[in-house]
């Protein structure tokens, strides 16, 4: 890489391109700064799209993250990538304009999965991951009566939750438990608060097919069981966007694949953060992660910044301890660490019955995650304990 950068462009303008905007004017960078958006809004905060907003407590200007003259850039909104040239070092737009480049972040984050059954360009079909998709759900709820959610993850159970806050009634159909990725112990709480407030949870299912009718959507799952529905969202997850890379020599694999510091491998003067990145962790490792993290987003990016400036080996490998909220039918949920990846979850605090507890998910004896309901004090320390050893392991480069 060059030493001094001239021409930096930051691909995506979500909290990850902001952030890394940002690092990169707080690092020193003076030179030409472009940051594109696919969407046409100001970077905006997405937790309470499938919340607040969704439910009309809050409007569009609420959810802004920052005026876009606080950083001193020139930014390119409502322009979609199509095209790296790595050697020419040259970012295609879909206006067919080229902008030329020293150094690029990638942070355009990631994109709903989608099934097969499930067309969104139909009628009546939403998905939720933008600002725009949150407006258009909300105004199809507005005049509905039953809404029927495919996928049972953080965007499935929160909007359910919503839904049912605004009279509707719900289904959920899903081939896995309701957030299963958190774990048996609270995939099953979530179940039964689902059912506390009249959610119908069809697993494990599939969707087979998706018919018009005179009542609006009919879905017929793999039991041949049949759902009527006025509206129908999506959400069995997401993708890294990367589309726009195929042809750049880039190479990907469930995301960007960078290095301990974010640089993306064999692609001198790029760096990735966000959902779209991959890189190994120190504490989680041997295998690189991504992390779907609203605040791994924001964090990851100042470390790719810094590292697309100053070049890899200056200061510690990026090794945060993921965390994550998620608030339904009236209970906080939060994560540290990969619970996940642990053998099982242990009960160190409360009682679920009580709908307040703790829990730690140990792997090899080791402490790699926790999960709380209503109970954020043990939580912290157990974060604390789980950077505390992180700190202290050597960082072997993979």
């Amino acid at each position: 890489m060059s030493p001094t950068p001239e021409r930096i462009v930051v691909v995506g303008a979500s909290l990850a391109g902001l952030r890394g905007a940002e690092a990169l004017r707080a690092e020193g960078f003076d030179g030409e700064l472009t940051i594109v958006g696919r969407e046409r809004w100001r970077p905006y905060d997405r937790p309470p799209l499938s919340k607040e907003l969704l439910a009309g407590r809050v409007e569009p200007p609420d959810v802004e993250l920052r005026s876009l003259g606080e950083v001193q850039a020139t930014w390119l909104l409502g322009y979609s990538a199509v095209r790296l040239d790595c050697d020419r070092r040259r970012l295609r737009l879909g206006s067919g304009d080229e902008l030329p480049f020293d150094r690029l972040l990638i942070a355009t984050g990631s994109r709903p999965r989608r099934l097969r059954a499930l067309d969104p360009a139909a009628s009546g079909i939403h998905e939720l991951r933008t600002l725009d998709d949150a407006l258009a759900l909300r105004r199809a709820l507005a005049a509905a009566d039953r809404l029927a959610i495919v996928g049972a993850g953080f965007i499935g159970v929160e909007v359910a939750s919503t839904a049912r806050s605004l009279g509707l009634e719900v289904d959920v159909v899903s081939l896995d438990p309701p957030l299963a990725i958190a774990g048996e112990l609270v995939s099953e709480f979530t179940r039964r608060l689902l059912a506390e407030h009249g959610v119908r949870v069809h697993i494990p299912r599939t969707v087979v097919a998706v018919q018009r009718s005179e009542a609006g959507q009919l879905l017929v799952l793999d039991d041949q069981t049949r759902l009527e529905a006025d509206v129908v969202l999506s959400a069995v997850g997401a993708e890294p966007a990367v589309d726009w890379l195929q042809s750049s020599g880039v190479q990907i694999d469930d995301g960007v694949v960078c290095d301990e510091w974010c640089l993306v491998r064999g692609a001198p003067g790029l760096a990735a953060a966000g959902d779209v990145a991959r890189w190994p962790h120190a504490l989680f490792g041997p295998s690189p992660m991504r992390v779907e993290h609203w605040s791994n987003a924001g964090e990851q990016a100042l470390a790719a910044a810094r590292a697309l400036l100053r070049g890899p080996g200056h200061g510690r490998p990026y090794a945060p301890i993921p965390s994550f909220w998620s608030e339904h039918f009236g209970v906080r949920l939060q994560s540290i660490g990969l619970p996940e990846r642990g053998e099982q979850l242990e009960v160190v605090a409360g009682d679920p019955a009580e709908r307040r507890f703790a829990a730690v998910a140990r792997h090899r004896g080791q402490i790699i995650g926790a999960v709380a309901y209503g109970m954020p004090r043990p939580l912290a320390a157990l974060r604390a304990e789980i950077a505390q050893r992180a700190a202290s392991l050597p960082f072997v480069a993979s």
